[in-house]
């Protein structure tokens, strides 16, 4: 009885292991293929999620800051307006020495990132389309920005954030820049042209010392850049989830002092250049902190 009784319990044991090694072989089979859910975004390689419709520069429709040719051109690598193939740097500089040396040895890692970057940096892309916008950066420019983001709240992402982008000038080393889709700011309203997307009328405001007029931003745009911005925050929590304010509480609309380089958390880019305006008066920065609260 008792051989009988343990020659049952090894044959279970084999039916378990048997059924295990089955499951297992079933879902992760070499060559399956695995699918995202088509809202993540990436930085140093791993995926986060955000909540909203992301296309990565590697995706059918995409738009790769890492390809050395023009968008629109394939015969031509540098910029009309630039030398070089590259739009990017793969080093950020002004590193802390340990994590220099790691990342010369061994690439970044998600520890040294959140080491180093520390603020969003938010421009409008005065083109009104993340297609304009891409191909006047690449194209034309030989620039790049983290992120785009289009008019209908898609977040087209053309680097891994992990890279040095070229969109702020001094900024490049210890930030993240996000393109937002709109036609720009200006001194004379009839300059904006005809409207484009969601909302009517314009914003009349001022920023470093301009009376300026732009389009609005759409709502798709403010819940888009909210979750991508509080994304950003959570996996790099030394970007904190505030604004430049004055005294009085209200964003500063002008270049902060020492441009601002003590500053960690989500700015535009007037608050580090002068002369700069981006993201303009039609900003609403109240909205983004607000939706940004919903999302804690």
């Amino acid at each position: 009885m008792k051989r009988t009784a343990a020659l049952l319990l090894m044959l279970l044991a084999s039916c378990v292991t048997t059924s295990s090694s089955r499951t297992t072989s079933k879902t992760t089979r070499p060559g399956d293929r695995l699918y995202r859910k088509g809202d993540e975004i990436v930085i140093c390689g791993q995926l986060f999620h955000t909540g909203a419709k992301v296309v990565l520069w590697m995706d059918p429709g995409g738009y790769d800051a890492y390809r050395p040719h023009r968008h629109l051109d394939e015969k031509n690598e540098a910029p009309s307006r630039g030398k070089g193939a590259a739009r990017y740097g793969t080093f950020r500089r002004d590193l802390p020495p340990d994590v220099e040396r790691r990342v010369s040895e061994q690439g970044w890692d998600i520890a040294d990132l959140r080491q180093v970057v520390n603020r969003i940096v938010l421009h409008y892309d005065a083109a009104g389309s993340s297609q304009k916008c891409f191909t006047v950066l690449h194209d034309v420019r030989g620039l790049s920005a983290h992120f785009m983001l289009d008019v209908d709240g898609t977040i087209y992402q053309t680097l891994d954030v992990k890279e040095r982008a070229w969109h702020a000038g001094t900024a490049n080393d210890d930030s993240v820049g996000i393109e937002i889709a709109n036609l720009g700011a200006y001194p004379d309203a009839e300059k904006l042209g005809a409207a484009m997307g969601e909302g009517d009328g314009v914003v009349e405001g001022e920023i470093q010392g301009q009376s300026l007029y732009q389009r609005p931003f759409t709502n798709r745009q403010y819940d888009a850049l909210a979750r991508l911005c509080v994304t950003l925050c959570r996996v790099l929590p030394e970007i904190r989830r505030e604004f430049p304010r004055g005294p009085d509480g209200v964003v500063v609309p002008a270049v902060m002092p020492v441009g601002g380089k003590d500053f960690a958390g989500i700015l535009g880019h007037y608050h580090l250049t002068r002369g700069k305006v981006d993201p303009g008066p039609a900003f609403d920065w109240e909205r983004l902190e607000k939706q940004m609260r919903k999302l804690r």
